[in-house]
């Protein structure tokens, strides 16, 4: 389906659950993971955790082994060890796959040699922990959102800061972008949901969910998708203030009869240029959803059990 001459892949009335016998768990890390990136060409999974150690192990995809481990350095020797000394709490790849980004709470962003797992530079100015980072399609250029509240923009292959762009009224917690020169952020419990034009300087606010609005993602360049610790999920287009969608406690709920509160959305991705969907919450289920009636209607499609 081609709409304004992009063009949109119908996957989503096609995709089957996995069987849970295909399921693969890759054990390794000693504390909870926070993040991982798969390599643009699918060898590799890069994956970090709260135990500061970024195992870019490359697990590689095909045999689930473990190819280098990057360990934690104690705080302030950071500069001496390759590691992180804090949690890592997101990271990026370029999509040329060359550079691996690493964001972590102590206000660092390390920029790595996917290949080598080498660290070839730590980018600082951030004045609280680094929430989010993403690589702007096609180039070096990356963004990065903290809790500080601001966006930068650095060119990773001269090692260069850019700009600093500020707006929202509360910490940042998620952060994405495609080819063009802009991203979008989700703030919290500022309520918001931003898309920066970084070559006009200029911002765009939407608003829409009732909680922390805790994750963002582009599913192409006019649609994006967020959740929210209110158990909602919203659809928005980059021209409507308000959603095009909204489906309010996607999770279900938990609790007893008499506290019931929704399952928090934790996680949302989209297959790029698709209309298909996955949110991840604590329900212990992976839910796959369907964008139909051009992103103006969410139907839920399966629940994976994980």
């Amino acid at each position: 389906l081609e709409q304004r001459g992009r063009l949109q892949r119908l996957v989503a009335k096609d995709v089957q659950p996995p069987d849970p016998a295909s399921i693969r768990v890759l054990r390794g890390h000693q504390l909870p993971v926070t993040c991982l990136v798969i390599s643009p060409d699918d060898r590799f999974i890069f994956s970090a955790s709260k135990d500061g150690s970024l195992i870019k192990c490359k697990w590689e995809v095909e045999s689930g082994k473990r190819l280098c481990v990057v360990p934690g350095a104690k705080k302030g020797t950071e500069e001496r060890h390759m590691g992180h000394a804090s949690h890592i709490l997101c990271m990026a790849i370029s999509s040329d796959g060359k550079y691996l980004a690493t964001g972590d709470r102590n206000k660092l962003i390390m920029i790595w040699d996917a290949a080598t797992c080498k660290r070839l530079h730590i980018f600082t100015g951030h004045r609280d922990a680094v929430s989010g980072l993403s690589f702007r399609k096609g180039t070096h250029q990356l963004y990065s959102a903290s809790h500080d509240r601001s966006v930068k923009v650095w060119n990773v292959a001269e090692n260069a800061y850019v700009e600093t762009l500020f707006g929202h009224q509360d910490v940042i917690t998620g952060l994405d972008s495609l080819s063009r020169e802009c991203c979008v952020t989700s703030g919290g419990r500022d309520g918001s949901v931003r898309l920066w034009k970084i070559p006009e300087e200029s911002q765009l606010v939407f608003s829409g969910h009732q909680g922390s609005i805790d994750c963002i993602q582009l599913i192409n360049e006019e649609h994006m998708v967020s959740g929210a610790d209110d158990g909602s999920i919203a659809l928005w287009g980059l021209t409507k203030k308000k959603p095009l969608a909204l489906a309010r406690q996607a999770h279900g709920m938990q609790g007893t009869q008499d506290l019931q509160q929704p399952y928090w959305i934790s996680a949302v991705a989209a297959l790029r240029s698709s209309d298909l969907l996955a949110t991840g919450s604590h329900s212990a289920s992976v839910k796959l959803w369907k964008c139909s009636e051009g992103f103006r209607k969410l139907e839920p499609l399966w629940d994976i059990p994980l």
